[in-house]
């Protein structure tokens, strides 16, 4: 599957993987930082959200699969990459399978663990919408806010409303596909797959995604790994406390 991706700046390739229901562009500005640095950005959209394409297959073996091809197709070798939520799962995987593709690899905010099914409130949210009947992002937001209180978390979701052309909303993410498979989201990276290299999981310390009797589950697969923690910052840690991740990676990056 061919991905989209925003690439900007000069240098050695750093890959970034989104969340789940996020895009490439959640992290334009965090990624803006990094390229002065001297990195070439690549800011993916994965498989079934934001601009690539959809498919009703879904899991995290394909996701790698599309990474590996979007390396291919752009000769990109002794990457950087980072991934957050969902995208530091495939982001795990990816690197454990394909090594020697890595140079360093950066986790955001996740463990290798299984995580229990947490969004379907959203789903059941995003999936209550006709833009049949809503016909301006208001509305839209309003008709989101019966399942979804907490405003930035709609923001967050709104990014995906788009106009599909004049007087038509739409989403840019493959619902239908996200909710049919929204088990793959959590499931767990096989304890056989392990990753050598240099390795930093952040964890935000308002977050309960990685816990400390979490950690040396992470460096058994992991054992090259650094675990820190980000302070004031929930799951959301780039966005809550941007200047402090970026710290810990370019510390990480030593540069």
């Amino acid at each position: 599957m061919k991905l989209h991706a925003t690439v900007f700046g000069e240098g050695k390739p750093f890959l970034i993987l989104h969340g789940f229901l996020g895009m490439g562009d959640n992290w334009k500005s965090i990624a803006k930082k990094i390229s002065e640095k001297g990195y070439q950005m690549h800011l993916l959209d994965q498989r079934n959200h934001g601009r690539s394409p959809h498919s009703d297959e879904f899991n995290y073996e394909l996701l790698v699969t599309d990474v590996l091809e979007y390396c291919t197709d752009r000769n990109l070798s002794d990457i950087i990459l980072l991934g957050h939520s969902m995208g530091g799962k495939t982001a795990m995987l990816f690197a454990a399978t394909y090594p020697a593709t890595i140079n360093k690899l950066v986790i955001a905010d996740i463990g290798p663990k299984y995580y229990p099914l947490h969004h379907q409130d959203i789903l059941d949210g995003l999936d209550s919408l006709d833009f049949e009947v809503l016909k301006t992002r208001a509305a839209t937001d309003d008709a989101l806010s019966q399942y979804i209180k907490e405003v930035g978390v709609r923001l967050f979701l709104m990014k995906n409303v788009y106009w599909k052309q004049k007087e038509q909303l739409g989403l840019r993410i493959h619902l239908e596909a996200l909710i049919k498979n929204s088990s793959e989201i959590g499931v767990e990276l096989s304890k056989k797959f392990i990753f050598n290299g240099n390795t930093l999981f952040l964890k935000g310390s308002k977050s309960n995604y990685i816990l400390k009797e979490d950690e040396s589950r992470i460096l058994l697969q992991f054992p090259n790994a650094k675990i820190e923690e980000i302070t004031n910052a929930g799951h959301w840690l780039h966005a809550e406390n941007p200047t402090e991740f970026l710290m810990r990676v370019f510390d990480f990056l030593k540069i």
